[in-house]
């Protein structure tokens, strides 16, 4: 995902404007209690619905069942609550809602952008490195877009278009105008915090996976038909899920479901740099005191709060939302 400014007028994705005004959410994964980086997250989602107007709704992404801890989740909406994070409907569970994904599928199979693909991921692997493409990601290279060739379907993926731009001679590309306008594959965006972003799904990703090998229905797929069907209008979460919203619009519009506006603030890294999470060791959040913990959180988005600090979570509440809204003004994209 590249971060600067193109030189090419490119058409970014159309956010759509809900006739039911602002509708944000907090989606945690119930691997384990939260830590300070859900923390950041949570109040930045919020922070932003309620400096909007909105309404602040949860959603326990629970789908990948193998890495699902039971109990998890309840602690989760306890310790939300022991911050006074309270949303504004019932929270919804992923696992509950499959029905929803097979429906979506379904209609990509009518509609033809999906296939079934036999491939391992050691095959793939393989075929990247035949075809001497970089190695830091494992690029789908399209074997099974045109049938099987024996193998037993292991899943579906969503094509993605054709860099229309890959193969142009450099007399055709001197026309940069011209090149960037007929390559379908590059997404771009403007995220809220983060400016102008785009990413070109063939190079960069490859046809991606809907419905894994194993059964499971991948995350692209289940945060985009929740995100439509619960009407949210804007995605605040951490910088760490930037790299799949190239993914999620495309797929978006692929369904013919509006996109959400972006927002993807700041991760919290540990002492040698790694992104915070519990793989990399994150200790459980502290229930018994989160006013420290929230203001913490604060100084990480960077929100000047008042001086002396607020001693209730009434008082934090109002003194951040504020100064979220002092942030904004900061932004490069609001």
């Amino acid at each position: 995902m590249q971060r600067r400014r193109p030189r090419l007028p490119l058409k970014a994705a159309r956010v759509s404007a809900s006739p039911q005004g602002y509708r944000g959410r907090f989606a945690p994964s119930p691997t384990g209690p939260l830590h300070f980086g859900s923390l950041v997250s949570a109040l930045a989602s919020w922070l932003d619905a309620r400096a909007h107007g909105g309404a602040w709704l949860v959603r326990v992404e629970d789908i990948d069942g193998p890495r699902t801890v039971p109990g998890a989740a309840e602690d989760i909406l306890a310790t939300l609550a022991a911050f006074g994070f309270h949303a504004d409907e019932p929270p919804q569970w992923q696992s509950r809602r499959t029905d929803l994904y097979r429906a979506a599928l379904d209609r990509l199979i009518v509609s033809g952008h999906v296939y079934p693909c036999g491939c391992t991921r050691k095959e793939i692997a393989d075929s990247q490195l035949r075809a001497h493409q970089r190695n830091t990601t494992l690029i789908y290279p399209g074997t099974c877009r045109d049938g099987l060739h024996g193998k037993p379907a292991r899943a579906w993926r969503l094509r993605v278009p054709d860099d229309q731009t890959a193969d142009q001679t450099a007399d055709e590309t001197a026309d940069e105008t011209a090149g960037a306008r007929d390559n379908p594959a590059l997404i771009r965006f403007d995220d809220r915090w983060q400016g102008l972003q785009h990413q070109d799904l063939a190079t960069e990703v490859g046809d991606f996976v809907l419905l894994r090998a194993d059964g499971q229905w991948a995350y692209q797929l289940a945060v985009v038909v929740d995100d439509a069907e619960q009407r949210i209008t804007h995605v605040v979460r951490g910088a760490d899920l930037l790299d799949s919203t190239a993914r999620q619009i495309w797929l978006q519009q692929c369904l013919g479901v509006p996109t959400p506006a972006y927002l993807h603030v700041p991760v919290v890294t540990n002492a040698d740099g790694e992104k915070l999470s519990k793989q990399t060791g994150a200790q459980a959040l502290d229930a018994s005191r989160p006013l420290e913990a929230l203001m913490a959180a604060a100084r990480h988005l960077g929100l000047e709060l008042h001086d002396p600090a607020p001693t209730t979570l009434e008082a934090f509440q109002l003194d951040a939302i504020a100064a979220w809204k002092r942030r904004l003004a900061q932004l490069p994209a609001t």
